[in-house]
């Protein structure tokens, strides 16, 4: 498949009528080999033979990277860590689904406020600290505060502080979440929910999603990294 020959590859969700409340949950994730046939073309049978090849730590490296974000570009450089069979011809194999949530952004050195009503509390899904695009946080920033892309770090911080309460506000600066690239001008991106205190995070889904006429979507991506 031509998807195998990338050697980035974006995981993006987007919801037809609601366009700013999907974001990535990765279910799984696999670099090596599982069977024969994918990204197996003009390959010779001894680099596909071995299909119990699987490096360990992938998906908690994707998930890190990518949960409760809109879109993920995925850097070959960042998933292959080892070899973890020589002379396979690997790939890197995600599947994840697209959850509803509400997605905000909050600049650096402002207050990010995270609200529920009617008693429903906060779940995180993920969240991030630094910059990875030019124009998110920008107004009248000199260019070189904006031009570092490849600037972010989880923030475990506001899980830690918000799940669970029905609002929560939190400080967005290097003093809470460290600085992961001096001299970048950078924003907090968080994934919430409002879940139902007396339903678990898979039952509420199970009773939010028919009523709204969304459903999960379940993507699988397909990266040659070998």
């Amino acid at each position: 498949q031509s998807s195998c020959l990338k050697l980035t590859n974006l995981l993006v969700c987007l919801f037809l009528f609601q366009p700013d409340t999907g974001v990535i949950n990765v279910q799984s994730a696999l670099y090596g080999r599982a069977d024969r046939e994918t990204c197996s073309e003009g390959k010779l049978p001894l680099q596909l033979n071995n299909v119990e090849c699987s490096q360990q730590g992938t998906l908690d490296v994707l998930k890190t990277r990518c949960d409760g974000r809109r879109v993920c570009e995925i850097n070959t450089n960042l998933i292959r860590t080892s070899n973890p069979c020589f002379g396979t011809y690997k790939y890197l194999e995600t599947t994840y689904t697209c959850n509803p949530a509400t997605h905000s952004v909050t600049c650096e050195h402002s207050l990010a406020h995270l609200q529920c009503y009617l008693g429903r509390k906060i779940f995180v899904y993920g969240a991030h600290y630094g910059r990875h695009d030019r124009t998110t946080c920008s107004y009248q920033r000199p260019t070189s505060q904006i031009q570092n892309v490849a600037c972010s770090i989880p923030a475990s911080q506001v899980a830690q502080r918000c799940n669970g309460k029905t609002s929560c506000t939190i400080k967005v600066s290097n003093s809470v979440f460290g600085d992961p690239c001096g001299d970048t001008y950078k924003y907090l991106e968080v994934a919430y929910i409002c879940q139902c205190k007396w339903l678990t995070l898979y039952a509420f889904f199970f009773f939010l999603l028919p009523h709204n006429n969304i459903s999960q979507t379940q993507l699988t991506h397909f990266l040659l990294i070998s």
